[in-house]
């Protein structure tokens, strides 16, 4: 099931008995499970409500056994067990035994389960082809929580929007991802705090980002590239002394501007060999609005032009292990040199 239609199953309140969440947008997942726990009820720890993860997974059938006393369900959550996760090539053999054990259980006493209980099982990974998979999908839901894609993101922000009578468009949307990222419990953070800032029936506009929200370093790196490709030795130097003093660490601003240099070299040969930049780049499907960007600023530089700077970033890194010069001293050295 999608995630989507997880999230319309759960809001108009059908609770099923078995459950697979699982996937890398943990914001997402959480609160489907939160939502599952809400349907659910009252839950009163050891009695109707259990917990289990790879520690007591074991214990697991005799959970579903035992009544759950003066309730007429129980709700059990199994985060993290392993159980679903693809096995190497040095097996857990108790393990093993115990995930072939649950599977036969499920299977034949599905309709105990299906009256008694509500099982929920939480993972991080998952082999789709195990015998278990197979059965919680068959007899239950199993949903990917997969980052969301640049479309998805903007609908669900436009849906916060609309559901507080606050406009935002389309482009200033995506504005937004490109300043704060595409975590969907930072959008979320930041979006609320646009929406009391503009009040309803306002609009959210750019310079309303630009002055609120929290941008993310990545997003950062990017207006510094725009000022170095532009030449603007100024409003780079600016840039870098934001950073400085918004406390963001040192090492991890030449990390990150190293990286982004790498992407617009990696974009440059991608473009002159008619690659395919999103492969080029290794973007996930949450990163593909990007390529635009991406783009546009590698046609400031020429590749030596970006081969030199990768370059002067590595000897910078070892000029800097090796004590003969101050990390902010030498970033501000080769901005100068760059825009002179």
């Amino acid at each position: 099931m999608t995630i989507e239609n997880l999230e319309k199953e759960l809001k108009v309140g059908n609770l099923k008995s078995i459950y697979l969440l699982y996937g890398e947008e943990l914001f997402l997942l959480e609160s489907c499970l939160k939502k599952i726990r809400s349907l659910f009820g009252e839950c009163i720890k050891g009695i109707n409500y259990i917990l289990l993860d790879e520690q007591n997974i074991s214990e697991i059938i005799s959970d579903i056994e035992t009544p759950s006393f003066g309730y007429e369900k129980k709700l059990i959550i199994a985060r993290n067990t392993n159980l679903l996760k693809k096995e190497g090539k040095r097996k857990d053999t108790e393990l093993s035994k115990l995930k072939e054990k649950l599977t036969d259980y499920i299977d034949k006493n599905i309709n105990i389960i299906n009256e008694s209980v509500v099982l929920v099982f939480v993972e991080e990974e998952v082999d789709e082809k195990s015998e278990l998979f197979k059965l919680i999908d068959k007899n239950g839901i199993t949903c990917k929580f997969d980052f969301q894609k640049p479309f998805q993101i903007e609908k669900r922000i436009k849906t916060i929007s609309n559901g507080y009578k606050v406009e935002i468009s389309a482009d200033t949307i995506k504005y937004f991802m490109e300043c704060c990222g595409t975590n969907m419990q930072d959008l979320i953070n930041e979006i609320r705090k646009l929406i009391e800032y503009v009040g309803e029936g306002g609009t959210i506009e750019k310079k309303d980002i630009d002055l609120l929200s929290i941008k993310k370093l990545e997003s950062v790196i990017f207006d510094l590239t725009d000022n170095l490709g532009n030449k603007n030795i100024a409003g780079a130097m600016q840039v870098l002394q934001n950073l400085i003093y918004a406390k963001e660490p040192l090492a991890k601003i030449l990390i990150t501007l190293y990286n982004h240099f790498k992407k617009l070299y990696f974009t440059k040969i991608a473009s002159n060999t008619n690659k395919d930049l999103i492969v080029a780049l290794n973007l996930k499907p949450n990163q593909t609005f990007l390529t635009t960007k991406y783009k546009t600023q590698s046609r400031y530089f020429e590749e030596k032009d970006l081969r030199a700077i990768l370059q002067e970033l590595c000897d910078l890194d070892y000029e800097f292990k090796s004590g003969k010069i101050d990390l902010q001293v030498g970033l501000e050295t080769v901005i100068c040199r760059y825009c002179s």
